[in-house]
């Protein structure tokens, strides 16, 4: 599929599978790998599906291993539509949704509760290798629009890659049935935090436990 081309939805079914993906908690700026978490959904309602990859801190394979992730899955035949919460994850290793779609032949929603201010990224860019092709995938992801998912209240801001906006907020505002952002969302959110919580506790406890085998 060239960028032009978009995916064409007959109808949007309530049921339509998503996949959500976030990543986990890490420390900004430290060398290492964070776990990214894709839930697969049945619409807002049935949680179907877990799968994992891992991508670099500030690196530039975002893209690269979201795409084999998906490629290698099972659900991978009975998905319809991937989100993001937003292009970044593990600080600045940027997800360009123009080149997944190519590669996974999935639209692409990437979804923010806030505005992002893109000049603060591009002068954060600067300070990473490769800059100029980091900004590339921010201005691939083209515009940013406004949608309400529930109400006046549950406003966010979403960028999309192989289909329409008018099929995208539908989508969105489909499977945002508890919260202001998609169940697949909210869901991969909670997951990959406790992931890396549980990580996290047991990395200290090992560490600790190597402490008193030393004394």
């Amino acid at each position: 599929m060239s960028k032009s081309e978009t995916v064409r939805f007959r109808t949007i079914k309530p049921e339509i599978r998503v996949l959500g993906i976030d990543d986990g908690n890490f420390v900004p700026r430290e060398e290492g790998l964070v776990d990214l978490i894709g839930v697969v959904y049945r619409g807002g309602y049935w949680l179907e599906g877990v799968m994992r990859t891992e991508i670099e801190v500030d690196g530039m394979d975002a893209t690269e291993k979201i795409a084999t992730m998906v490629r290698a899955s099972p659900h991978y035949n009975q998905l319809r539509v991937i989100m993001l919460d937003g292009i970044t994850f593990a600080g600045f290793n940027i997800v360009d949704i123009t080149e997944l779609f190519q590669k996974v032949k999935l639209p692409v929603i990437a979804i923010v509760r806030e505005k992002p201010n893109l000049e603060e990224i591009r002068k954060a860019l600067e300070n990473l290798p490769e800059p100029e092709k980091r900004w590339a995938a921010v201005k691939n992801a083209g515009k940013l629009s406004k949608v309400r998912t529930r109400g006046a209240e549950g406003t966010v801001y979403m960028q999309t890659a192989g289909i329409s906006q008018v099929d995208a907020e539908t989508i969105v505002r489909n499977t945002s049935l508890r919260s202001n952002i998609p169940e697949a969302l909210r869901v991969a959110h909670i997951i990959a935090s406790g992931f890396a919580k549980s990580k996290e506790r047991f990395k200290r406890e090992n560490l600790k436990g190597k402490g008193t085998r030393a004394r």
